[in-house]
């Protein structure tokens, strides 16, 4: 097969616009403003995703200059991956589903680990079109782990279709993200 007949098969699949995939111009004067005080004060972060399959790692990654404080991001989708990929305890997914406070804070430490990062930040949560876990479309849960192990939470309930609530969490995630870093300045991370 010519590359030209896979990228013509690939496009007549793709459905939809795929523009909800990308982040937005906010997302992305967001990400500058965080990598601009991540590299300020010398620190880096890493992302755990699940329901953004991806979105902040990308919306991190926009901005020139973004390697010198993005290490890097694990898309763990499915569950058995939060917990062979992040270290999200086993018992805590059989018990809670992967829907949970405290499995996005295990993926954020996980993450935050794994590739030795000062902040490692994770979303996990309910994109629809149908509930998970008991928890319904909407459920999204964001933690930040940071130096010294300390978690920042953010629980919320979202509207809209799967891409409203994706776009969402990706916009949520990257304010706690902010707004840690910019309550912290006077702290020193490493």
């Amino acid at each position: 097969m010519l590359m030209g007949d896979v990228a013509e098969d690939t496009a007549e699949d793709t459905p939809g616009d795929m523009s909800m995939d990308s982040p937005t111009d906010g997302q992305i004067d967001a990400a500058a403003n965080i990598l601009a005080l991540l590299i300020g004060r010398g620190a880096t972060v890493s992302a755990a995703e699940s329901l953004t399959g991806g979105l902040i790692g990308v919306a991190l990654t926009a901005p020139a200059g973004a390697s010198a404080a993005f290490r890097g991001g694990v898309v763990a989708y499915a569950t058995d991956l939060k917990a062979a990929l992040l270290g999200v305890p086993s018992e805590l997914l059989s018990r809670e589903g992967a829907v949970h406070p405290d499995v996005a804070a295990a993926m954020a430490e996980g993450v935050r680990e794994r590739t030795k990062s000062d902040y490692g930040l994770a979303v996990t949560g309910v994109a629809g079109p149908d509930p998970q876990d008991g928890r319904p479309v909407g459920t999204v849960h964001i933690a930040l782990s940071g130096p010294g192990k300390r978690v920042w939470h953010r629980d919320i309930m979202l509207d809209g279709g799967r891409d409203q609530i994706r776009q969402g969490t990706c916009r949520e995630a990257l304010s706690l993200l902010r707004g840690v870093l910019e309550a912290n300045l006077g702290e020193h991370s490493g």
